[in-house]
């Protein structure tokens, strides 16, 4: 058993790819080990979580789920600990490990009630698992509830009841509050749906154990988790030119601050050169404190050779400078009013489509909204599965997508699964941070990284300044953001 961090490298498996595998494993084994196994893995966890609780609450389904919790329980009390179960189902349409962990779980003792206990020190949520497709509903309801409104920690089995292991959303309550301290084991596989959309406030610190069964895990991932980037340090002999020019194309009337942001951002993520195209050239400077910004006029900047950031601030005016773009830069990044405008043109979205064909590198950075638009779909739709959406898009232009949010997914047009970043937190929810984001992946792309892998390190480390941020600080603004050089 080991726990999930952000610098953690790993395969995602979807949930028929996680039933192959353990159907594999269960034909291999005695029965009841995988049940057993899982259980004692839950209370092990259980008991490091609140060593000294005195009452655990197992609430538990009426599927295998709710055999692994029956199996915990069982644990917990030959070693000591009071757990209280609540069943919510006949057991007679228990599944036959389930019962024989049930009747494992009364052989030890433990205490049956029909209602949760007036007070514990932890509950543990064995209520439904990977391959329920309905949302909790009365008396599984109600005891989740229970277990939200309690300061006591909360420890879900394999994934949190109601939420959707491939995709991350939640059947009912998207927004429920999580308990205060929230922890998910799960078993056998990652899913992909623990690290994206609501899946991170619902399952919290996520906990892997895969019941000694590694070997019967061939399955092809459906995603991985980014990990922590392999950055090389600088050599002493390189220049300015070792490390790319970036032109960020920009900033139209009354919007010079999205621009200037993507350009520090470059800047202080070790672009050599970096250019500010505005597109409003009236625009006076808003920070002379980094004159290393070399501010131009859009229209007039040579883009040949460069790395280009275009879209941040752009407004109605990037529109006519994006052909230019498409067909000169070296290696673009497109953000924000960039996107917007290919949405609503089919000549630049063939023109995208003939760069995606040409091999030129290009990352697209939508947020779902944005995404929505250049799918014809709606913002629902994205979320409602964010890796499909960001494999389509990769797919539709042949680019790399980064579709921001919870649990960001870049995506390529080839057959290799996406990645999702699990850095980042709610202090990046503020104005300007999709900016610098743009401006870090230029700069990447400008040191000469092949493009999936420049978005990946930049999502990654962008989030990762947010996770570092000092608690006691100030708040984090864009501005802060960009000028923090990532680690």
């Amino acid at each position: 058993m080991h726990r999930i961090t952000s610098a953690s490298a790993a395969d995602l498996f979807d949930i028929a790819a996680t039933r192959r595998i353990e159907q594999a494993a269960a034909s291999a084994l005695p029965p009841h080990t995988l049940m057993q196994r899982a259980g004692l893995a839950a209370a092990r966890l259980a008991m490091a979580l609140a060593p000294h609780a005195r009452t655990i609450w197992i609430a538990c389904g009426p599927g295998n789920n709710g055999g692994d919790g029956f199996e915990a329980a069982a644990q917990l009390r030959h070693r000591g600990f009071f757990p209280v179960v609540t069943f919510v189902d006949d057991e007679g349409r228990l599944p036959a490990d389930a019962k024989a962990s049930l009747q494992r779980a009364r052989d030890a003792g433990v205490t049956f009630a029909s209602a949760p206990p007036s007070s514990f020190e932890l509950a543990m949520d064995a209520l439904l698992g990977i391959g329920s497709t309905r949302p909790p509903s009365g008396a599984m309801a109600e005891w989740l509830a229970r277990m939200h409104a309690s300061a006591s920690p909360v420890l879900s089995i394999d994934v949190p009841s109601g939420l959707d292991a491939d995709t991350g959303m939640r059947a009912s309550n998207p927004n429920q509050a999580p308990a205060s301290v929230r922890a998910t084991l799960t078993f056998l596989t990652l899913k992909p749906g623990l690290f994206t959309a609501q899946g991170r406030d619902a399952a919290g610190t996520v906990w892997f154990d895969d019941l000694g069964c590694s070997a019967f895990a061939q399955e092809r991932p459906t995603a991985r988790l980014a990990g922590a980037p392999d950055i090389q340090p600088r050599t002493h002999a390189s220049h300015k030119g070792s490390y790319g020019d970036v032109a960020v194309i920009g900033g139209a009337s009354g919007m010079a601050g999205a621009a200037l942001l993507a350009g520090s951002a470059a800047l202080h993520a070790g672009a050599g050169r970096v250019f500010v195209g505005l597109l409003d050239p009236r625009a006076a400077p808003v920070d002379t404190s980094q004159p290393e910004l070399m501010l131009r006029d859009a229209h007039a900047l040579d883009l040949a050779g460069m790395t280009v950031v275009c879209g941040c601030g752009g407004g109605d005016a990037v529109r006519e400078l994006l052909p230019r773009v498409l067909s000169t830069a070296a290696a673009l990044v497109l953000d924000a009013d960039a996107l917007n405008a290919i949405a609503v043109d089919p000549s630049l979205q063939a023109q995208l489509v003939a760069r995606g064909q040409a091999g030129a590198p290009t990352v697209l950075t939508p947020h779902p909204l944005e995404a929505a638009r250049l799918l014809g779909d709606t913002t629902g739709g994205v979320q409602a599965n964010r890796l499909a959406a960001a494999r389509a898009l990769a797919s539709r232009f042949g680019v790399v997508t980064v579709l921001k949010g919870s649990g960001t997914v870049i995506a390529d047009a080839g057959d290799e699964p996406p990645v999702i970043n699990s850095t980042g937190n709610a202090r990046l929810a503020t104005a300007g941070t999709g900016d610098v984001l743009a401006g870090m992946i230029g700069a990447a792309l400008a040191m000469r990284r092949p493009a999936f892998e420049a978005a990946c390190e930049a999502v990654w480390q962008h989030g990762r300044i947010a996770d570092l941020w000092p608690a006691d600080a100030a708040p984090l603004t864009a501005g802060s953001l960009a000028r923090r050089a990532p680690d």
